[in-house]
């Protein structure tokens, strides 16, 4: 059977196909999966998703299944052995950056109750809702962005600029960027 539905232009291949169809974008509230969406934001920064999407098992077996209290933990002799990991982004900056964000990460789930309330609160509660028409219309950042940012840096995270932030955010349904010609941007507003 010919697929007919259209979808966001940025599709490149059947792993990104899948990952636009049943992930990005959809309202996401559970803490351990923003963690994980944020180091691999992160881990991202300076290559193409699609890499990271590659290597995504590999990251969940490298991160302890991105437990962030467990990630908190590692020492010295445990990133040594990530910098060693062939089936992961082998580079040190990122990787101390991921434990630095675990340990951050908890001190915003202690103050906030969930990293989530403290997420969401940038956007209100609720998605926003984009109605773009092409991909130039997308910006790499916006003042939520912004914002969402400086607070995550004030707060100790690294590798969380706002582009980082702004592709967080697209990730984890904060906001709607799939296309309005895209199938999946009515979806996700009603999951």
């Amino acid at each position: 059977m010919i697929e007919t539905r259209k979808r966001c232009a940025w599709i490149g291949s059947d792993l990104m196909r899948e990952y636009h169809d049943r992930e990005w974008g959809v309202p996401l509230h559970d803490d351990r999966k923003l963690f994980e969406f944020l180091v691999l934001e992160g881990m991202q920064a300076g290559l193409s998703w699609s890499t990271i999407l590659n290597k995504r098992e590999n990251y969940r077996r490298a991160f302890d299944g991105f437990d962030p209290a467990r990630v908190a933990r590692y020492d010295a002799k445990k990133i040594a052995a990530l910098l060693e990991d062939a089936g992961i982004i082998r580079n040190r900056q990122k990787i101390n950056a991921a434990v630095k964000n675990a340990q951050a990460f908890l001190r915003v789930q202690e103050e906030f109750g969930s990293f989530d309330a403290y997420q969401w609160r940038f956007v209100g509660g609720s998605p926003r809702v984009n109605r773009r028409k092409s991909l130039r219309g997308i910006p790499p950042h916006t003042r939520v962005a912004d914002a969402f940012s400086k607070d995550l840096i004030e707060r100790g995270f690294s590798f969380v600029g706002p582009t980082v932030v702004y592709s967080h955010m697209q990730a984890t349904g904060m906001v709607n960027d799939h296309l309005t010609s895209c199938y999946r941007w009515a979806e996700v507003q009603n999951p």
